[in-house]
C-alpha cells in the first residue's frame, strides 16, 4: 500500500526548532511553550488518526501548520470578540509608537462612551435650542405700522454677515407670562386680594383673612385659563416663521423693536462632523485598525490550549481527508480498497463548525453587555434573599 518515497507520519515526532522554520508564518516558532507542545500535539493527532494501526499519510510540518493555524484562529475569535466589545471606549484613542507599544491584546479595558454621548447630545442640543457647540447670536429688526411678514433673509431687513445663512432659534413676541398676572393686585375680592395680603405678609394682622390650601394643579390650570384666553378671545401676541419669512399677529400697530435668537448655517454644520486624527497623529477609527495582536501562546490559559488541541486535530483531520480522496480507491491484487476521504472531510467541518460555535457562545456570555445584566439579577436575588430575613422588633 505504501512506498518508500511515500510521505506519512513517523514516530518519534521531529524535534521543533525555531529555527528551522518549521511552520508557514513563524508566527509562534519563538516561545518556549509552543516549541514544547508541538512535537506532543503531533504525535497526539497521528494516535487520534489511528497510528500505529493505520498509516497517517501526514508529516510532522502538517500538523505543525495545522497546530499554528489553531493557535492564530484561537486568538482571532477572541481578539474579534474583544473588538466589538471595546470598540465604543477605544474610538478615539491615541495610535502612537509601534504596535507592540500600543497594542491591548490580553488587557483590561475599562471607562465609558459617555464622550461620544456627549458629542452626539451636542448635536441634537444645537437643533433644539438647548445647547450645543455651535454660537448662538441675537439680532433685531424694526416693525413698521400695519406690515405683517418680515424676511429676514433681506439683506434691508436684517443685515447678515457675508456668505452665511441665518437660522432662527427664538422669537422674542409673546404676552407678559401668565405666571406674573395671577395675582391681580388690582383684583378687590376673591382669591386674588387673599392671596395678595398673605403674599406681603399681613395675612397673620387679620382676624377675618381666611388660609385655604390650594393644590399645585390649580396653579398651573389658572396660569392655562389666562393663556386660552388671550389665545381665543383676545388677539394673543403670536408669529409664525418658514423659511426664515416672519409673520407677525396681531398687525403691528407702531414701530417698535423685535428681537430674536439665531445661529449662522455654517456653525451648525461644522458642529455636525468632528474629523479626529491626522496622518501623522492617527487613532482608533475603526475596525481595521484597533491595536489587537497576536496572543502569545504561553500566555493562553489550559483551557484555550485546549480548544486549541481540538482545532489541530480537527484541521488536521480535514487535510487528510483531502489527501486521501484524491485517491478513492487503490487497487490490489484481485481487489481494490477503498478510502475514507470525504468521510474525514465531514466530520472535520463538523467539528470545527461545533468548536468555533461553542468558542463564540463561551465568548457571549462573558460580554460587557450580559455581566451588566447578570450583576442586575444577582442583585434583585440579593434583595429578595434580605426581604426573607425576619426583621427584629425592639421593644425600648
Amino acid at each position: 500500500m505504501s512506498h518508500n518515497n511515500e510521505k506519512i507520519w513517523k514516530e518519534p515526532a521531529t524535534p521543533f526548532t525555531a529555527s528551522a522554520g518549521m511552520t508557514p508564518f513563524g508566527l509562534y516558532d519563538d516561545d518556549p511553550q509552543f516549541q514544547s507542545d508541538a512535537p506532543k500535539i503531533s504525535t497526539w493527532v497521528a494516535h487520534r488518526l489511528g497510528y500505529p494501526i493505520q498509516n497517517i499519510e501526514l508529516t510532522d510540518l502538517n500538523i505543525y501548520a495545522c497546530f499554528e493555524e489553531a493557535v492564530s484562529e484561537y486568538g482571532a475569535q477572541v481578539n474579534q470578540f474583544n473588538i466589538r466589545n471595546n470598540m465604543d471606549l477605544m474610538s478615539g484613542q491615541p495610535l502612537s509608537g509601534s504596535s507592540s507599544d500600543t497594542s491591548i491584546t490580553q488587557k483590561l479595558v475599562e471607562g465609558t462612551n459617555l464622550q461620544t454621548v456627549i458629542e452626539l447630545s451636542d448635536s441634537y442640543g444645537t437643533y433644539a435650542n438647548v445647547g450645543g457647540r455651535t454660537d448662538i447670536k441675537r439680532g433685531h429688526i424694526k416693525l413698521s405700522r400695519g406690515q405683517q411678514i418680515y424676511d429676514l433673509n433681506d439683506e434691508d431687513v436684517f443685515p447678515q454677515e457675508s456668505g452665511s445663512v441665518i437660522r432662527v432659534t427664538r422669537v422674542f413676541y409673546e404676552e407678559t407670562p401668565a405666571i406674573s398676572r395671577f395675582f391681580d393686585p388690582m383684583a378687590s375680592t376673591g382669591v386674588g386680594t387673599l392671596n395678595t395680603i398673605d403674599a406681603f405678609g399681613f395675612g397673620g394682622f387679620s382676624p377675618s383673612t381666611q388660609f385655604v390650601l390650594m393644590p399645585l394643579y390649580e396653579d398651573l390650570l389658572r396660569m392655562q385659563h389666562i393663556e386660552f384666553n388671550d389665545m381665543i378671545r383676545k388677539s394673543a401676541h403670536s408669529f409664525n416663521i418658514v423659511n426664515n419669512k416672519l409673520t407677525i399677529f396681531p398687525v403691528p400697530n407702531g414701530k417698535k423693536r423685535l428681537f430674536f435668537e439665531y445661529m449662522l448655517d455654517p456653525d451648525i454644520r461644522k458642529g455636525q462632523v468632528k474629523i479626529i486624527g491626522t496622518e501623522e497623529e492617527q487613532v482608533v477609527s475603526d475596525y481595521s485598525n484597533i491595536p489587537y495582536t497576536n496572543i502569545p501562546y504561553k500566555k493562553i490559559n489550559d483551557v484555550g490550549k485546549q480548544w486549541i488541541r481540538k482545532y489541530t486535530l480537527a484541521l488536521a483531520k480535514e487535510l487528510l481527508g483531502a489527501i486521501r480522496e484524491k485517491y478513492s480507491t487503490i487497487p490490489i491484487p484481485d481487489s481494490e480498497i477503498s478510502l475514507d476521504g470525504a468521510s474525514l472531510r465531514q466530520e472535520a467541518q463538523t467539528e470545527k463548525d461545533q468548536l468555533l460555535e461553542q468558542l463564540r457562545e463561551n465568548l457571549e456570555e462573558i460580554s460587557r453587555r450580559n455581566r451588566m445584566e447578570l450583576k442586575n439579577q444577582e442583585a434583585e436575588f440579593q434583595q429578595d434573599m434580605l426581604r426573607r430575613i425576619p426583621t427584629l422588633i425592639y421593644i425600648g
